[in-house]
């Protein structure tokens, strides 16, 4: 490519790059989108052998447990691994070419030199996939927040609910969102993505890229 063309196209892909006053006004109009903060006080923690004795009469709610926890209550997991583990996150897109996994329990280092490709304006899901070992776990929370260009834009807080101990995984997906799309939309969002409980327990902490282009293969 001649220098004087490269040149041509370089500042015109820099003058669609989004100046800090147009990211300060996108991350406003998200931050009044984000619900409230909800006054909740999660409930006092509960061992299994616990939760097994507690009203040992009343029918619907021996139903409740055996739903939450199964038939079989006991866990044969091993102690020394983490009572919750997330395993897997996947962005579930239908025209997607390629599979997108992360796997999460892997170099969680590595994601931060890599991107995603997400064709602008798609419809996407993200799968949270994750393990509980021993003991039930309340108030699981997955949240995300979204930066470009080191300025903060977006913040989201998925509630993930109570869980039980069980050998299968459990999959939790986000509501359906579009991806942004238009010449400013593109390029590359830094995400950092974490999963608590009501203990306010870090049970993972990760950051990955999202690369937002005008094709899958651009």
């Amino acid at each position: 490519m001649p220098p004087e063309k490269a040149s041509v196209e370089a500042n015109v892909m820099a003058e669609h790059e989004p100046t800090e006053e147009q990211l300060a006004a996108i991350a406003a109009e998200n931050a009044e989108s984000e619900s409230e903060t909800v006054n909740y006080r999660p409930p006092a923690r509960k061992t299994l052998q616990e939760i097994q004795e507690l009203d040992k009469d009343d029918e619907s709610l021996q139903k409740y447990k055996k739903a939450l926890l199964g038939d079989g209550h006991e866990s044969a997991a091993d102690p020394a691994v983490p009572n919750v583990q997330v395993t897997r996150l996947t962005l579930v897109c239908d025209t997607t070419p390629i599979p997108l996994t992360l796997d999460l329990q892997g170099d969680l280092e590595q994601f931060k030199k890599q991107s995603f490709v997400l064709k602008e304006g798609v419809e996407y899901r993200i799968k949270i996939s994750f393990k509980v070992n021993r003991e039930i776990v309340s108030g699981l929370k997955f949240t995300q927040q979204t930066y470009r260009k080191g300025v903060r834009i977006d913040k989201s807080d998925y509630m993930v609910g109570s869980y039980g101990p069980r050998p299968a995984e459990y999959d939790f997906l986000t509501p359906l969102e579009e991806a942004p799309k238009g010449m400013l939309a593109r390029g590359t969002y830094n995400i950092k993505s974490k999963f608590t409980d009501d203990d306010q327990h870090d049970h993972l902490s990760w950051e990955w890229n999202l690369n937002i282009k005008k094709d899958w293969t651009d």
